[in-house]
């Protein structure tokens, strides 16, 4: 077992989950496929993970240590902990810079950008999901109805309909 590949593999699961068992997938697929664990393992650390006090991210301890003895443990330790201990650095940088007019500008901008992607996103999965200006056209005009408290919800949904088969 390579640890190098070992820890990378627990350091990106963390690196891109929210916590818990978030990151319980990443790290699934990528030591079975090696064969570095088996599915009774990780119902057993996930177990022990649930069983223990603390918080439920700590599983992956117990993992590491049935995968790998004490240096698995504590490569899987080291990779749970790194991004959180990075993120509290940038924060403190950030608290000593935040008032400077360039990061201001950088804040507002990536706040933009942020937006802008959600918006981006968020219109493929709805178009994906049959969802188009049609029919937001049509929920719009249905929470302004709604919003009149003068149509009863049963009229909503039977103009909604009607809308929706006669605008073809």
């Amino acid at each position: 077992m390579n640890p190098i590949l070992y820890f990378w593999i627990f350091l990106k699961a963390s690196l891109f989950s929210t916590g818990g068992s978030g990151n319980l997938p990443s790290i699934h697929a990528d030591l079975l496929a090696r064969g570095w664990a088996s599915d009774g393992e990780f119902g057993e650390a996930l177990t022990i993970g649930q069983l223990s006090p603390g918080p439920s991210g700590l599983w992956v301890i117990s993992l590491g240590y049935l995968t790998d003895g004490l240096r698995g443990s504590l490569l899987a330790l080291l990779a749970i902990l790194l991004p959180p201990m990075l993120i509290l650095g940038v924060e403190r940088l950030y608290r000593r810079i935040q008032h400077h007019p360039a990061v201001e500008g950088f804040v507002r901008g990536l706040g933009l950008a942020v937006v802008g992607v959600f918006v981006v996103a968020m219109f493929g999965i709805l178009q994906s999901a049959g969802i188009s200006p049609r029919t937001m056209t049509i929920a719009a005009g249905a929470v302004g109805l709604a919003l009149t408290r003068r149509v009863p919800v049963i009229g909503i949904v039977a103009l909604a309909g009607l809308s929706s088969v006669l605008w073809r």
